[in-house]
């Protein structure tokens, strides 16, 4: 199990947070790039981290000043970086490396039509899962799988 450290800033968020939602956080991340906080929420509370109809994940959002999006922790770092991915459908992860050696690299495969949702305009749902994976996990490097085409003729292709 990695020590994840936190900043100053950092605990100042997840207390204001869990004041704001009543869910425990257990990590926070800063992602100035995307403008949002990432918080990674105790098992079985993400129903206090959203609230009824969202609205307690909007109140912390508008009281925070920026978009929050939350991950529910799961020991099982195969069902975390589930989590990470949601709504997207994984399907398989693929694991190459030593765990916990910080050289750790995973493959992930989602379903064809969740693809999009998994990376995330400019990238920002890889780059979540990355950094909670490095952070909670030390995993290097999250990568999404390139499943390859049928062996069809490229003019029937063009019709899936």
């Amino acid at each position: 199990m990695v020590e994840v450290k936190l900043t100053e800033d950092c605990m100042r968020l997840i207390s204001q947070f869990e004041s704001l939602t009543g869910a425990g956080s257990r990590d926070c991340v800063m992602d100035d790039r995307n403008a949002r906080l990432i918080f990674v929420i105790n098992p079985g509370d993400m129903g206090l981290a959203i609230g009824k109809k969202g609205a307690s994940i909007k109140k912390a959002s508008e009281v925070m000043g920026k978009k929050i999006e939350v991950v529910e922790y799961n020991s099982n770092v195969e069902q975390f970086l589930k989590n990470c991915f949601l709504p997207a459908q994984v399907t398989s992860l693929v694991f190459e490396g030593e765990a916990g050696s910080g050289e750790q690299t995973v493959q992930v495969e989602v379903r064809d039509e969740d693809r999009g949702i998994a990376i995330g305009k400019d990238g920002k749902n890889i780059f979540k899962a990355k950094k909670l994976a490095q952070r909670q996990y030390d995993i290097a490097d999250v990568q999404i799988l390139q499943k390859e085409m049928d062996d069809q003729p490229a003019d029937e292709q063009s019709h899936l």
